[in-house]
């Protein structure tokens, strides 16, 4: 199958990085290299062609639920829109239902269509929060996103395993302290028994 010209673009640039820093683009090591990392990219950066709404409402339910559900430790893997370095993490995500659940499946993938954008973990948290407030509508709802970002690690001011915490409050979990202080106890409480 023959490259597109933006695909052949891609590729051709990633050859003019390798012999910027000083590398052969013709060693044997480095001649499927653009195209490797074409792939790459095209999957790190594969939430730009899904719609988090889309993936929300394909699995929603009515309920007469009104406590909390909450997910945690959502790893996920972004990439730094200042220095396209990875950051890694973990989204805490809660909400308050009003009549409707989402699958809880769509959660993690709801983080993982805005982890996979050129992104700032400040956006990315409020992304996840405003997605579910505008697909559900419920009571409330609550993320945290706690990241190591690369772009701090392995140049700049180079903080070995510092970590990054962001939070976006909607709804109940902003204005009433017992919803809140509920969250976030559970989501410092340990993991307790793994089924």
């Amino acid at each position: 199958m023959s490259k597109t010209t933006t695909q052949q673009a891609f590729e051709d640039a990633v050859k003019t990085m390798i012999r910027y820093v000083g590398e052969d683009e013709t060693r044997e090591g480095l001649l499927k290299t653009p195209e490797r990392v074409m792939k790459a990219y095209e999957f790190m950066f594969g939430g730009y062609n899904e719609d988090p709404q889309a993936i929300l409402n394909s699995a929603m339910f009515e309920t007469s639920n009104d406590e909390m559900v909450l997910i945690k430790d959502i790893e996920f893997y972004s990439t730094c829109e200042h220095h396209l370095l990875p950051i890694i993490g973990r989204a805490h995500v809660a909400y308050i239902p009003d009549g409707k659940v989402v699958g809880l499946s769509k959660i993690p993938r709801v983080v993982d269509v805005f982890a996979r954008r050129m992104q700032i973990q400040e956006q990315l948290t409020e992304q996840i929060a405003d997605a579910l407030m505008h697909a559900i509508s419920p009571k409330g709802v609550a993320v945290v996103v706690q990241a190591r970002h690369m772009c701090m690690e392995m140049r700049g001011v180079e903080k070995i395993s510092s970590t990054t915490t962001s939070s976006a409050l909607r709804g109940l979990f902003k204005r009433d302290e017992k919803t809140r202080m509920e969250f976030f106890n559970l989501i410092n409480s340990p993991a307790g028994t793994r089924y």
